[in-house]
């Protein structure tokens, strides 16, 4: 993990506690539970960032489930998406017929939650919806429908809990916002 100081030094103010994230995993692992009773969704978890709320949320599902992952990508090296979404590794299980259930840790854009949904939509799934811990509408360009989240934000550059900068900092315990200055320092 990284250092505290090192923490302290980008983290302009949390903005979820680790207690708070447990709460959200909690309350949409009740509701997936009781919307998935009876069925055996295939949940597939978005990388890299996904991957802490995955592991939360699903030990919160009383219900049995398969799991995979997809990486795209609409933001190559970049701050803000392309436009073009990329799949960097696919699935490797057959979602025809299957009731899959996205999980995201943030939706922006919708740009690649859109393509993920209308991928497996394509591919034969019986249903396709979407989980996501933050829902940051503020930055929508593109109607797409997000049956749970965990709470909205507004538009602000969040790390921790799965979500990086850089790549960095996805293993900070709680949501914190990223101080101006940092971001500013590698805009060209």
């Amino acid at each position: 993990m990284a250092k505290s100081d090192d923490i302290n030094r980008i983290i302009d103010h949390k903005l979820f506690s680790e207690d708070d994230i447990q709460e959200m995993c909690k309350r949409l692992g009740k509701q997936l539970t009781e919307d998935y009773a009876g069925k055996k969704p295939l949940v597939i978890g978005a990388l890299k960032g996904a991957v802490y709320f995955l592991t939360d949320l699903t030990r919160e599902m009383d219900v049995e489930e398969q799991l995979d992952f997809i990486d795209v990508s609409s933001y190559g090296d970049g701050f803000e998406s392309t436009g073009k979404v990329e799949i960097v590794s696919d699935v490797a299980t057959d979602v025809k017929d299957r009731d899959v259930l996205i999980v995201e840790d943030i939706v922006d854009s919708g740009l690649t939650l859109k393509f993920m949904k209308d991928l497996f939509k394509e591919r034969g799934a019986k249903s396709v919806k979407c989980c996501v811990m933050l829902n940051k509408e503020a930055r929508r360009t593109t109607d797409v429908e997000i049956e749970y989240y965990g709470s909205k934000v507004g538009d602000e550059f969040v790390v921790g809990y799965g979500m990086d900068f850089l790549n960095m900092y996805r293993n900070i315990p709680y949501v914190g916002v990223l101080k101006p200055e940092i971001i500013e320092k590698y805009i060209k």
